[in-house]
């Protein structure tokens, strides 16, 4: 392979690509002076690198570029969505499966809110389904104190500003009421941090359960409290734009042949038997005589 044909991409990228961090984390990790290149230490994100380059973070070699992945994790009430907590709170990753490569979440669920939450090992992908252009919705089941108006409905889907903050429309509907309660289904694209917990307080109503049951097309479904399922590749290909990864081959071994259906042309052909050519020479055919009697 010559040189201009080195695949290359932004450090930050890259490393996002790994699952360490986001491409913004990973900025501010060079601006730290925590990564080197090739024994290097970067002072500027704006560099680009190929898999021939030695990347290390805190002295660590970053992990192989892996094919995109991604789960559903039925977070439970009571979880942090961060990998360390500086209150010492249980975290969503310390209730991970041990056999689960390293992942970061897509978007985050507040302590007390539970439900669906997305895990993937690529910090690309992640960022893709986090941005509001992707255009997915997130969908959620919330109990609130009170019983919500027509009015406040109309409020919610023309979209509100709080203490500066706007936000967008929201598709809302109250599905039913018991006592002092109501339960609603609240549809959302952007999701900012705890966005439907303060504008149901703004409108007067105390959000008591919040639960997330769909993200675009993947669904909670009957996911157990803290399941884990991964999603397959064939969703991720056709869903999400994830493009098929080839992992590099390793090198044949003496007398080795190429998996079926990677031969090419240059792969070893059967060899030829002194079987005989068949004679396809047409045949003559007789033609039937007419059994009918002249008619005088």
């Amino acid at each position: 392979m010559t040189e201009p044909e080195i695949k290359k991409e932004r450090i930050a990228k890259r490393m996002a690509r790994a699952g360490l961090c986001s491409r913004r984390e990973a900025e501010r990790w060079i601006e730290d002076g925590r990564v080197t290149v090739n024994g290097k230490k970067l002072d500027t994100a704006a560099f680009t690198v190929s898999e021939r380059d030695h990347i290390t973070v805190d002295g660590k070699d970053i992990p192989k570029t892996e094919r995109p992945r991604l789960w559903r994790y039925h977070k439970p009430p009571g979880l942090v969505t961060s990998h360390s907590d500086e209150k010492g709170r249980d975290t969503v990753f310390d209730k991970l499966p041990d056999d689960l490569p390293r992942v970061i979440s897509i978007g985050r669920l507040d302590l007390n809110s539970e439900g669906l939450l997305l895990l993937t090992n690529d910090g690309e992908l992640a960022r893709k389904l986090e941005l509001p252009a992707t255009g997915w919705k997130r969908k959620y089941r919330v109990r609130v104190h009170g019983h919500p108006r027509d009015s406040d409905i109309a409020k919610l889907g023309k979209g509100l500003t709080i203490e500066g903050v706007r936000y967008d429309a929201i598709d809302a509907i109250v599905d039913s009421t018991k006592g002092a309660n109501s339960w609603m289904t609240i549809s959302l694209r952007e999701g900012k941090n705890r966005e439907i917990r303060k504008v149901m307080e703004y409108l007067g109503y105390t959000v008591s359960r919040l639960i997330r049951i769909s993200y675009g097309p993947l669904v909670l479904g009957d996911l157990k409290a803290e399941g884990v399922e991964e999603v397959k590749s064939k969703i991720l290909r056709d869903q999400m734009g994830v493009e098929k990864f080839e992992e590099a081959e390793e090198p044949l071994k003496p007398g080795q042949r190429l998996p079926r259906g990677k031969r090419g042309n240059n792969a070893k052909k059967p060899a030829k038997t002194d079987v005989p050519k068949m004679n396809h020479q047409k045949r003559r055919t007789l033609k039937a005589r007419s059994t009918s009697k002249r008619v005088r």
